[in-house]
């Protein structure tokens, strides 16, 4: 079962720091395949049915902890495999990993056919894991309790705008880390980016694949690449949706995340554009969209407005719920909605029976699993993990202090108005004193041949991964086809036909796309 078998996961003991290039040979054992655990089987969606439930196998996989010291202590990964639909003529196994960095991939394998088409699961097992660190293998936590996480987040703001709201982030953001160094144990040095690729490799030596098959969405664009550059010889097929840019990202994290909000920005005026275009029948908040949304943050920022039910809605509510609703299409047209009806509570006298309405989106995705909306009881475990600051705060150089945060927040908020200083209040704020020193990681090469192309699939208005880092990623990578969609939303594979055709073909065939072509999305915002 799963459930026991996750003991493996347990770290007993710290180890030193990895050299970061070196290739160590080790003796994997086939991955342990058997029952998933009721408690992961219980969290799949309804989309998966009884019978696809009833193929799924469960494992977890003993890796180093430290890549450079395989006898040293170990911890497990987490995997669940949905086999392939025609055994007799499988061609391997597809790595699944959804991104972050933390994001939970166990359960990506068991939903498949949401990306993949009918002749890549015929003929590939997929393997969805999650991470180390992340979720259910061996969670990296700074806090013992929920009540601890509780009290460091108060206080905390996404988006610091007054003396005295920096001044509380800067120090709430100090104690995080603070907990984090005495809670994380051995894991809080080897989150790196690369060890989740040498881990990778321990995978696919226990599924019995000579190459490695992989599709990384996000984040996981970056675990593809550096992969790919470590280990070019054990490359076979590696789709990559949705791409930082690399170099960048490890050698600059400041400047990454300037730019990043910058992919933000591009994304959010091509919605007010064409939310114009659609008009105000299939677009609510048509009509001078980006006037509007301007005289909106200017009114926010002196007071909340409150809505019809009563609701208030700050700023910094916008602007997160802005930042998440720009990822997914389906939710464009929604966040639209919601925008009139914010607009319409700051100016109501331009409001009618028949336009006003109050539209209730899904909770933000930094809400915690939802737990946010509960008072917890005293002594709460704390369930969550701290994967995300893990990795960034190891893979992404930045200043160690904090003594120009503000002004580097202001500067990033003049270039990007509505979400510079929103990106500025992450990683740039909490990495200055996130305590790991020497982290083993990955900063190139990322030009290294593979045999096979490598397929960068990038959309143009992707608002988090913008699309001049999918330019960049083909552009770096030794053998890459860059094949681009006029799309909104962050990753599109399941979202887009004839990308996912293309994608099949080469995953199946080997037959590279030609570089440069464009597809288009199966559904357009307000269409």
């Amino acid at each position: 079962m799963l459930a026991s078998a996750l003991v493996l996961g347990t770290i007993v003991s710290g180890l030193g720091v990895a050299s970061a290039q070196t290739e160590v040979s080790s003796n994997v054992r086939p991955a342990a395949w058997g029952q998933c655990a009721a408690d992961v089987l219980a969290t799949l969606p309804a989309s998966v049915t009884p019978e696809e439930r009833a193929k799924l196998t469960c494992a977890v996989q003993e890796v180093p902890v430290d890549h450079s010291r395989p006898r040293g202590e170990k911890t497990g990964i987490a995997m669940m495999k949905r086999p392939a639909n025609d055994q007799s003529r499988k061609i391997g196994s597809i790595f699944l990993n959804p991104g972050g960095p933390g994001g939970s991939g166990l359960l990506r394998g068991a939903v498949a056919k949401n990306y993949f088409q009918p002749s890549v699961l015929d003929r590939f097992d997929v393997v969805g894991f999650d991470p180390r660190g992340v979720a259910r293998s061996a969670p990296m936590r700074c806090f013992r309790t929920q009540e601890e996480a509780d009290s460091v987040n108060e206080g905390w703001y996404s988006l610091p705008i007054t003396k005295a709201e920096i001044a509380s982030s800067i120090k709430q953001s100090k104690v995080y880390t603070d907990y984090c160094k005495i809670n994380a144990g051995p894991l809080l040095n080897h989150m790196s980016t690369e060890a989740v690729a040498r881990d990778l490799d321990v995978m696919r030596e226990a599924v019995g694949d000579e190459q490695l098959n992989f599709v990384g969405f996000s984040y996981g664009t970056l675990i593809g690449s550096t992969y790919a550059n470590i280990f070019p010889q054990r490359t076979r097929a590696m789709v990559i949706d949705g791409n930082v840019d690399p170099r960048l990202r490890l050698t600059n994290g400041a400047e990454y995340d300037r730019q990043r909000a910058d992919g933000f920005e591009i994304a959010l005026d091509a919605m007010l554009k064409r939310c114009d275009s659609a008009g105000v029948t299939k677009c609510a908040f048509a009509g001078d969209a980006r006037g509007k949304f301007e005289a909106m943050k200017t009114a926010l920022g002196k007071a909340p407005a409150t809505l019809p039910d009563g609701k208030e809605v700050t700023l910094a509510d916008v602007v997160g719920r802005v930042a998440g609703d720009l990822y997914s299409i389906a939710r464009i047209a929604p966040l639209a909605a919601w925008l009139q009806t914010v607009h319409l509570a700051l100016n109501p006298s331009t409001a009618t029976l028949g336009v006003q309405s109050t539209v209730e989106l899904a909770a933000p995705l930094n809400n915690a699993g939802g737990r946010m909306d509960v008072d917890p009881l005293p002594d709460t475990p704390y369930t969550a993990d701290d994967s995300y600051y893990g990795v960034n705060c190891t893979d992404k150089p930045f200043s160690r202090t904090n003594r120009n945060w503000e002004k580097t927040a202001a500067k990033w908020e003049a270039e990007s108005p509505t979400f510079g200083r929103y990106q500025a209040a992450s990683d740039l704020l909490t990495c200055a004193t996130w305590p790991t020193r020497n982290p083993d990681r990955w900063i190139g090469p990322w030009n290294r041949k593979t045999k096979n192309p490598i397929v960068v699939v990038g959309n143009y208005f992707d608002p988090a991964t913008q699309y001049l880092f999918s330019q960049r990623m083909a552009k770096q990578l030794g053998n890459a086809r860059l094949i681009s969609v006029d799309a909104f939303g962050h990753c599109i594979l399941g979202r887009s036909a004839a990308t996912d055709a293309a994608v099949a073909k080469y995953l199946v065939d080997l037959v590279a796309p030609a570089d440069g072509q464009v597809f288009q999305p199966n559904v357009q915002p307000f269409a």
